[in-house]
C-alpha cells in the first residue's frame, strides 16, 4: 500500500500556513490544534479542488501548491471567524 502524494504535502503546507498565521497574529490561543486540522483538511480539499479543475500553475508533482494554500488560507480564516463569533470565556477578577 502506497501513500499518495496528497496527504503529506497537505500536512506540510497545513503545518507551513498555521506557521504563518501564528507568527503574523502572534499567537494562537487554544485554537492552535482547530487551526492546525483546518488548514490541512483545507490545504487537501483545494489540492483536489485543483485538480478536478486543473489548475496548475504551481504543482509538486501533482499537488497544486497555487490552490491547496488559497483554500488552506480560507479554512484558517473560517476557523478565526467562527471562534471570535463564538462564546466568550469570562476572565475572573
Amino acid at each position: 500500500m502506497t501513500i499518495g502524494p496528497a496527504l503529506p504535502l497537505a500536512l506540510l503546507v497545513g503545518l507551513i500556513t498555521t506557521g504563518i498565521y501564528v507568527l503574523v497574529r502572534g499567537h494562537a490561543g487554544g485554537r492552535l490544534p482547530l487551526t492546525f486540522v483546518a488548514a490541512v483538511l483545507g490545504a487537501w480539499a483545494g489540492a483536489a479542488v485543483g485538480n478536478r479543475l486543473g489548475l496548475d500553475f504551481l504543482t509538486i508533482g501533482d499537488f497544486p501548491l497555487i490552490s491547496a494554500s488559497i483554500v488552506a488560507w480560507l479554512a484558517i480564516g473560517i476557523v478565526a471567524i467562527l471562534t471570535t463569533l463564538g462564546p466568550q470565556s469570562r476572565k475572573a477578577g
